[in-house]
């Protein structure tokens, strides 16, 4: 496991797209299967992270659960500069360890819900923790994404602990399903490696302040070469707690 001490200077992230906020709301969407969101900080360099690549497929196939890969760029000095890193993915985990209190960033790291971090490579890690916060903090938020012609179109009912929500963001999540890389040089020379559903960018694409509402983006702008995928996350804060989460198309 690889760590390193970082400063925390929170970088805005920029939005890409542009959601329409206003318009009639369809109806509110039911509750949606998923209990968990496994985020996965990884990357090329890192000599620990390749068997928490490949144990991160077997959550990418659970129907219940939402697996994400952000492959983060602070160990491209290392010699080898990651070819899906993004410094936003960085950032996030930053934020992550911000919002947590404990400073912890490291790869290969996962986290859960955004709630709680584990080490990506211990199975049993990670399902403590899923099964944990479905127990004691299941998400609140009921969260669908549709395709409707052109558009695709997030869905996201009202609280159903009825309890109102003022800085909760809506994230999306452009995810290319696999990626295959030949590491040329640094700690994992020589090695082929392989990757699943990899976050190629994430933005804010609105607010939601507890009451039922739709965004609807254009499918061409939000997909791009080699995306095939997109995760909408309802989030609390910078680095909060996950509420709900949804992804089209679904498994």
């Amino acid at each position: 496991m690889r760590s390193r001490q970082t400063s925390f200077a929170y970088v805005g992230l920029s939005v890409l797209m542009t959601a329409s906020l206003g318009g009639p709301v369809r109806a509110e969407p039911k509750t949606a299967a998923v209990v968990g969101v496994v985020e996965l900080f990884t990357s090329q360099g890192c000599s620990s992270c390749p068997p928490a690549d490949k144990l991160l497929k077997t959550y990418v196939d659970r129907p219940e659960v939402i697996a994400l890969t952000l492959p983060v760029d602070y160990w491209d000095y290392l010699g080898w500069k990651d070819t899906f890193s993004n410094p936003r993915n960085t950032q996030r985990q930053r934020d992550y360890a911000v919002a947590r209190g404990d400073g912890a960033v490291y790869t290969p790291q996962v986290v859960v819900n955004g709630r709680m971090h584990v080490v990506g490579s211990k199975q049993h890690e990670i399902d403590r923790a899923l099964n944990k916060l479905k127990d004691q903090s299941p998400f609140t938020v009921p969260v669908r994404m549709v395709s409707d012609g052109d558009a695709l179109v997030i869905s996201i009912g009202s609280a159903k602990d009825g309890n109102p929500v003022s800085d909760a963001t809506v994230w999306l999540a452009v995810v290319q399903k696999k990626g295959e890389v030949e590491v040329g040089r640094g700690e994992n020379s020589g090695r082929n490696l392989t990757y699943f559903n990899v976050v190629r960018e994430m933005s804010a694409v609105g607010m939601w302040n507890g009451e039922p509402d739709e965004i609807r983006l254009s499918r061409k702008s939000v997909l791009w070469r080699q995306t095939e995928r997109c995760v909408a996350l309802v989030q609390k804060g910078p680095g909060g707690p996950i509420l709900g989460a949804a992804q089209w198309p679904e498994k």
